[in-house]
């Protein structure tokens, strides 16, 4: 069957023809806080870059125009002047140390809450001398163990004022997942305490609310985790790792599973086995999309960040980059789309966060792993340049196939045989991840150019829920002459709209 290419002659003066490619100026430009290693001493209250600081960064903070930084090794610092292009003027502070392994920071009042293996910390200056001088304990109450992996993640607050904890499961032989919710998320109680909501987590290590107050947490590929996940945190849900259930013998247990869904079926099929188990907003295929996700942070800069408010950004740790998720809403859950965003950083992306100016903060820490880049930390700011990238904006289901609107009108004369789909899902498994099974090519049938140029509606033969539908754009242009920044999207298609 051929594509039909349908276009509305109203309105499309200038784009009926090609234009001659035109090199694109960048969109996005990154400036380097510091790359500097160990202090000599690190009691001293003001840094610069140079002198020494091992910025591993694994929580950021804005305290008005300064930012807070954890860092691996158990450190908070303050940096002053954060927003100057001159390394000169920007200045450090250590404010807090001694803290196990923190992987995560946020404002509260006056003060900072951040994670710690053991234990959720309220850091507090009460002497205004600018050194947090009162450590104390916001939350605990999960199991704490010499295991490698048994990190803790958050806070992050969402849209009612909770306060959300992810814990990573324990692994290897010294692991120790059958007390103390390794591999739940949950809230601070009114108690201090962690209250376990949902499981199934694996390294659950980026956590993030949408516009709508949402809470999202992303996992990373490994035992029932085919590739990385993107989910909408809520409570009486099974995310799928099935070494957290030993926890539901805990009497704490706030519900159990009607079933376990059987391992080494296809992922559609272990879905439709257990009502509490729910599917991921988003996959981001494995390699394709990165590999280890990381943190999430929502675009929400009026336009001073590109054309891209309402999305996700997402923290990719062994590829070095950020990626970009578009969701919406069918029968009422949440399903969407990724697309490549930002690659080429120093070191493992692990934190973002957007500064008062509406640029993005992008944190990193190797921690020993393995990853793209040609250092094992850094902190780095992205800034808009106002030049409009060629991007696929928004990628929506429909009925029987998907809308594609872009960043600026698209040339007519490149529609052709610009796009090309597949299909496919994953095994649901222990064992570490999974490769691409089920796959499928889509006829695309039709596709319908709008009258600005800005959307493009393709028609598609055998949409399959619960699959991840792949769409290649090669060859699209813009009315410019432009190539797509990424002619890839990953559309994650758990329900077929109606």
């Amino acid at each position: 069957m051929e594509m039909r290419i349908h276009l509305f002659a109203a309105g499309l003066a200038g784009f009926m023809f090609s234009v001659e490619a035109e090199e694109a100026p960048p969109s996005y430009e990154v400036f380097e806080l510091m790359t500097a290693s160990s202090p000599n001493d690190s009691r001293s209250k003001d840094w610069r870059p140079g002198d020494g600081i091992t910025l591993e960064v694994s929580g950021m903070a804005w305290i008005d125009d300064e930012l807070a930084i954890s860092i691996r090794k158990g450190e908070v610092w303050i940096i002053g002047n954060p927003l100057s292009k001159n390394r000169e003027e920007i200045a450090y502070r250590l404010f807090a140390s001694g803290l196990h392994e923190p992987l995560g920071l946020l404002r509260d009042g006056n003060d900072l809450l951040v994670s710690q293996r053991s234990e959720i910390t309220r850091l507090q200056d009460n002497d205004g001398d600018g050194v947090a001088d009162a450590y104390l304990t916001e939350c605990d109450g999960w199991n704490v163990s010499g295991n490698y992996h048994a990190y803790a993640y958050g806070p992050e607050r969402d849209g009612q004022g909770n306060l959300w904890v992810t814990l990573n499961l324990g692994m290897g032989p010294l692991a120790n997942n059958a007390v103390g919710w390794r591999g739940w998320g949950g809230t601070i109680g009114r108690d201090r305490k962690f209250v376990p909501k949902a499981l199934g987590m694996r390294s659950p290590s980026g956590l993030g609310v949408n516009l709508e107050g949402d809470m999202f947490y992303s996992d990373q590929q490994g035992t029932w985790i085919p590739a990385s996940p993107i989910y909408h945190l809520r409570e009486g849900v099974f995310y799928g790792n099935q070494e957290s259930t030993k926890s539901l013998n805990d009497p704490a247990a706030p519900f159990q599973m009607s079933a376990i869904p059987k391992g080494g079926t296809p992922y559609d099929v272990a879905l439709r086995s257990s009502k509490e188990f729910v599917p991921p907003a988003v996959w981001l295929p494995y390699n394709k999309m990165g590999r280890s996700t990381t943190d999430i942070e929502v675009i929400d800069e009026g336009g001073k960040f590109g054309p891209f408010d309402g999305q996700l950004l997402i923290g990719e740790f062994t590829n070095s980059a950020v990626n970009r998720v578009f969701l919406e809403k069918v029968d009422g859950e949440y399903q969407g789309a990724c697309f490549p965003f930002m690659d080429g950083f120093p070191a493992a992306v692990v934190r973002l966060s957007f500064a008062p100016d509406g640029s993005l903060f992008v944190g990193m820490t190797n921690r020993g792993w393995s990853s793209l880049g040609n250092r094992s930390y850094g902190l780095s700011r992205v800034s808009y340049t106002d030049e409009l990238p060629f991007s696929i904006r928004e990628m929506r289901a429909r009925p029987d196939g998907f809308e594609l609107v872009f960043t600026e009108p698209v040339d007519a004369a490149s529609l052709g045989d610009a796009f090309e789909m597949s299909s496919y899902t994953y095994l649901y498994s222990s064992a570490y991840g999974s490769d691409e099974i089920r796959t499928k090519s889509h006829e695309i049938t039709d596709a319908e150019l709008s009258k600005d140029g800005l959307s493009v509606t393709l028609r598609v033969e055998g949409l399959r829920p619960l699959y991840v539908h792949e769409l290649s754009a090669n060859g699209l242009k813009s009315v410019r002459g432009r190539s797509l920044d990424s002619p890839k999207a990953y559309y994650t298609l758990n329900k077929i709209p109606r």
